[in-house]
């Protein structure tokens, strides 16, 4: 399949509760396979893009900080797009700030302002460039990112209030319908942008990621007014949506992770990963997708709650690891842990830790082993 473009559409700040009722999505589950237990390994947006085109968590490829400085180690881990690069394809990527992913060994990487284009607009024109490339011959891998949701989030929320505004937190009806109209323009976007590569003759001819990079709060936990802070799923368990020419319709429910879908993307491509950098931290999803069993994977994220300061810590001080049913959450800050049963308890509001349960040291200790970069 390397004759395949792909198209990875992130929309930034979706929820995977409102893209479960979402119309829109409902019809995109008819025509790929859905995986509405995708996990970011960050709750904000660069850290967890540079897990997804990486691979690998960023604990180990340098990305695990907030608002500082992000160095990538690209002599240790290879990106997808160097990846697409080296089989020759013409790699233009398409976002909001040139932290958002690295940005080497793409041919055009394009750093947009929201406030004077119009995104739909300006990414059909893209999808249209692309097609043409195709007709010469060249097949593309095109990241698009629609910022939308988190502009308007900043705009109302973020610089309205802090992480303990009682006011913000008394009005959950108002922020849940405030969030409901971003992401129903995030809705109309996806449809036209949808509808042009349909138009375009491109869709069979792709591999088609459409992805969440975390969710964002509407109330949930006071102490966190957007992301960020915590590691509570409202804002860790996101969705994906994965198109390719021979999976039309499939639902898996189980736990996935962002850094899941390289792996993924090469072996459906037929590339073979690299020996000569390090190891991956994600695993290919073709089994569970082909609909044959795999074995559940650890999920593990981190972030830096800022408390009461305005800027985030240099390092990450809130760490948690999840499977389907238990979460740990580790607060380095205050040395305090949470324990959660995601069946029973999907609010996470019961802390189980220290009730003797077993599966509090399993979680622990595979916390502490991602934590020192080793690999399962």
């Amino acid at each position: 399949m390397k004759d395949t473009n792909v198209i990875l559409i992130c929309i930034d700040g979706g929820r995977v509760d409102r893209a479960k009722k979402s119309k829109t999505f409902q019809n995109l589950k008819t025509k790929g396979v859905f995986l509405p237990e995708t996990i970011t390994y960050a709750p904000y947006t660069n850290s967890a893009i540079h897990a997804l085109i990486s691979g690998s968590y960023g604990s180990r490829t340098g990305t695990n900080s907030y608002w500082h400085s992000i160095k990538f180690r690209e002599n240790e881990f290879k990106t997808l797009t160097q990846y697409l690069h080296e089989e020759d394809y013409f790699t233009h990527a398409d976002t909001p700030s040139d932290l958002v992913l690295p940005n080497s060994f793409f041919d055009n990487f394009e750093v947009y302002d929201e406030s004077v284009v119009d995104l739909t607009t300006r990414h059909k024109i893209l999808l249209k460039n692309m097609k043409e490339k195709n007709k010469r011959g060249k097949n593309f891998f095109l990241y698009l990112h629609y910022e939308s949701i988190h502009t308007g989030i900043l705009n109302t929320v973020l610089k309205a209030y802090n992480n303990f505004s009682k006011e913000y937190f008394e009005k959950k009806k108002e922020n849940a319908e405030r969030y409901d109209k971003l992401f129903k323009n995030a809705e109309n976007y996806l449809e036209e942008i949808l509808n042009e590569i349909n138009h375009l003759g491109i869709k069979d001819d792709s591999l088609i990621l459409v992805m969440s990079d975390h969710g964002i709060s509407v109330g949930e936990k006071f102490g966190e007014r957007a992301y960020g802070a915590f590691c509570y799923d409202y804002t860790l368990r996101t969705f994906a949506f994965y198109f390719n020419s021979f999976e039309k319709s499939k639902l898996v429910e189980q736990q996935i992770r962002h850094v899941d879908f390289l792996p993924t993307i090469l072996d459906d491509l037929g590339i073979s990963l690299d020996e000569n950098f390090k190891k991956i931290d994600g695993v290919s999803l073709k089994p569970i997708i082909e609909g044959r069993t795999m074995v559940e994977k650890i999920a593990f994220s981190e972030t830096g709650n800022p408390l009461d300061s305005n800027t985030p810590p240099k390092k990450p001080n809130t760490k948690s690891v999840r499977t389907s049913k238990w979460k740990l959450i580790y607060n380095e800050y205050n040395d305090s842990k949470e324990l959660y049963d995601l069946e029973k308890d999907p609010d996470e509001n019961e802390n189980l830790i220290g009730t003797g349960l077993e599966i509090e040291k399993v979680l622990w200790t595979e916390l502490v082993r991602i934590q020192n970069g080793k690999i399962d």
